[in-house]
């Protein structure tokens, strides 16, 4: 399918503006990481805590940070999944003693400020089947068997999860459970209670891992690009692998520091939504690569540039069709994901329209630079000899 037929438009006549704006955007993002002491890590970068709690009301995040601020040291985020009405909250840990207490500290937080289990009453909207088995037990002793108690047990988790997502409401609404009668209800209200929120997930990571987790994303990177260094050098020339290789960096660093310019966490999502660029990008320039060097037998009177640009716009619909449909579907992400995939999304929309222009204003004039710089330190081509003698002695 072509969007575009013969085309003949002069993109490297146009690359100026573009070339301008990568290095303003570059040192843009630069400048900000400076002055900020390097990128935002998430907590799965630095340490801490992630718990991830869905409220039957509204509870606004400001809330929410308040009431942890108070009881939890170091930078508190609370991000709202609004499909949902899940709230992460990320508490940032330092000491390792400090993460063996953490989840007991935010739960206990939770429950004194939005009413939740305190004393010894259980909390039905965050208990498992074995903690209200244990409470039923001694009530329903005279009529139900240990078996009985069980399965009950295990029919209100289950009916709380899959029925109520998890939000029970109150006691009462249980009564829809099979099973659960009037003296079971009695017995919940005597020893339970039910918590206006349940934490869906708990996720720790310590500050050592945090670090190993940076490095190893670092190294990953890294390792990526050299490997592409070394395959488009040995599939093309390694003027080629150069060229594809600095436009990649050149996407990734503008991404990141556009991330340093809008405050964003970078995460474990966030380097994986890298790294699909990186690979995308590449995939993008090898296209046009590609051309070019089909394009060199049946070119070679033309000069390079003019061979560049027309390759360019022969592989112009099939990049308009590839980044144009990914484009949409990572906007689609980044508008209707959520809290949990807006740093994933925002990437990814960013790393393509950087990706995609860098495939042709940036990677390009590399490639055609340094083919001509390379010309001019060949040797000149050495001049013919003397002209032989065209008279010759004349015999007397």
């Amino acid at each position: 399918m072509e969007i575009f037929k013969n085309t003949n438009f002069d993109f490297l006549g146009k690359k100026m503006p573009f070339i301008i704006a990568s290095l303003l955007l570059t040192a843009a993002g630069i400048g900000s990481l400076i002055m900020k002491g390097g990128p935002r890590y998430g907590i799965d970068f630095k340490g801490g805590t992630v718990t991830t709690v869905r409220f039957q009301n509204n509870v606004s995040e400001d809330q929410i940070r308040a009431a942890l601020s108070a009881k939890i040291p170091g930078e508190i985020v609370v991000q709202r999944d609004t499909t949902t009405n899940d709230v992460l909250i990320s508490t940032e840990l330092r000491d390792e003693k400090e993460l063996a207490a953490a989840r007991l500290l935010v739960l206990d937080t939770l429950a004194a400020n939005f009413g939740g289990a305190t004393g010894d009453k259980l909390d039905l909207s965050n208990a498992g089947a074995a903690p209200i088995a244990e409470r039923l037990r001694a009530p329903l002793a005279a009529n139900f068997n240990e078996q009985q108690v069980q399965d009950l047990a295990k029919a209100i988790t289950t009916f709380r999860d899959t029925q109520k997502r998890g939000l029970l409401g109150n006691i009462d609404a249980l009564s829809g459970v099979n099973g659960v009668n009037a003296q079971v209800l009695d017995a919940l209200k005597q020893s339970a209670v039910v918590a206006p929120y349940q934490v869906r997930g708990f996720d720790l990571v310590g500050p050592k891992v945090g670090a190993e987790l940076r490095t190893q994303a670092l190294n990953a990177t890294l390792l990526a690009l050299a490997g592409m260094l070394v395959y488009i050098a040995f599939r093309f020339e390694f003027a080629y692998g150069l060229a594809a290789v600095i436009a990649v960096f050149h996407d990734t660093i503008i991404t990141i520091g556009l991330f340093s310019i809008f405050d964003k966490e970078i995460s474990l999502t966030v380097i994986a939504a890298l790294l699909t660029l990186v690979g995308f990008s590449m995939n993008d320039t090898i296209v046009v690569f590609d051309r070019i060097r089909e394009n060199l037998p049946s070119m070679r009177k033309e000069k390079f540039e003019t061979v560049v640009n027309a390759s360019i716009n022969q592989t112009l619909s099939r990049t308009i069709l590839t980044s144009g449909l990914t484009f949409i579907t990572a906007a689609a992400l980044w508008i209707f994901g959520g809290a949990v995939l807006n740093g994933f999304s925002f990437a990814l929309v960013v790393g393509i329209i950087v990706g995609t222009y860098s495939s042709i204003f940036i990677a390009s004039p590399i490639l055609i630079w340094w083919r001509d710089w390379m010309e001019s330190r060949r040797p000149a081509p050495a001049t013919s000899g003397a002209a032989p003698a065209v008279a010759a002695k004349t015999k007397k």
